[in-house]
């Protein structure tokens, strides 16, 4: 039965227990890193970084990282993969330009090559804009993060896969065990994903609860 994408929004829930026997068959874990991969981000900056774990070696060493919120580890060493999401710690020139040369590569700016410099000139404003002006760029960076976890979210539930976002994490502990910062990036979210536990996961059970339109919406 096919169903349109606002099933898939009410149907999605936070995760309280995975079923430990259930593993994300291979061909849907390349569709996991197509989400990631393709999920928008302001003036295509891309500013980020994902690891998959799969082993239980990989996922205990995320798990370190929930030494002060042990109600999360569980979920992580039960899931069948975790994904780390991660933000640059700085947006450097040099990487600005890769990001233009694969647009290039892309075609991108087949029909109109001088776009090229337009594209660059335009993402160098906005990026110089919180740089020199907001001053808050890696906040700003990792707003782009969260956009990337937004689509993630709905789209490995079209998928059939179940997830939990989890802010419940120490990005140092994380940030070490993996050498991110040395490789220019923080964590920021994990998120746990696999299959509910039917038995075990009390809030598969519950009715989803948002509210009214009401109290959150103005059409004008």
């Amino acid at each position: 039965m096919q169903h349109d994408i606002t099933y898939y929004a009410k149907q999605r829930q936070a995760v309280k227990a995975f079923d430990i026997s259930k593993k994300i068959p291979a061909d849907k874990i390349e569709k996991i890193k197509e989400l990631l991969r393709f999920a928008p981000s302001s003036v295509n900056a891309q500013p980020w970084h994902f690891i998959i774990a799969s082993t239980d070696e990989a996922k205990a060493k995320i798990a370190k990282a929930t030494a002060i919120y042990p109600f999360n580890t569980s979920s992580i060493l039960n899931a069948s993969h975790v994904v780390v999401f991660c933000s640059k710690l700085d947006i450097e020139q040099d990487y600005l330009l890769k990001v233009l040369e694969q647009e290039a590569l892309d075609g991108r700016f087949d029909a109109d090559p001088v776009f090229k410099d337009r594209m660059h000139g335009g993402r160098n404003m906005f990026i110089d804009l919180h740089k020199q002006d907001f001053k808050d760029v890696q906040h700003w960076m990792d707003k782009q993060v969260y956009l990337n976890l937004g689509a993630f979210l709905l789209g490995a539930s079209a998928l059939g896969i179940d997830a939990v976002p989890m802010e419940g994490i120490e990005a140092k502990v994380l940030d070490a065990e993996f050498g991110l910062r040395e490789k220019g990036y923080t964590s920021l979210v994990v998120v746990p994903i696999g299959y509910s536990d039917a038995e075990l996961d009390f809030n598969a059970k519950l009715t989803k609860s948002r509210l009214p339109y009401a109290d959150i919406l103005t059409e004008v």
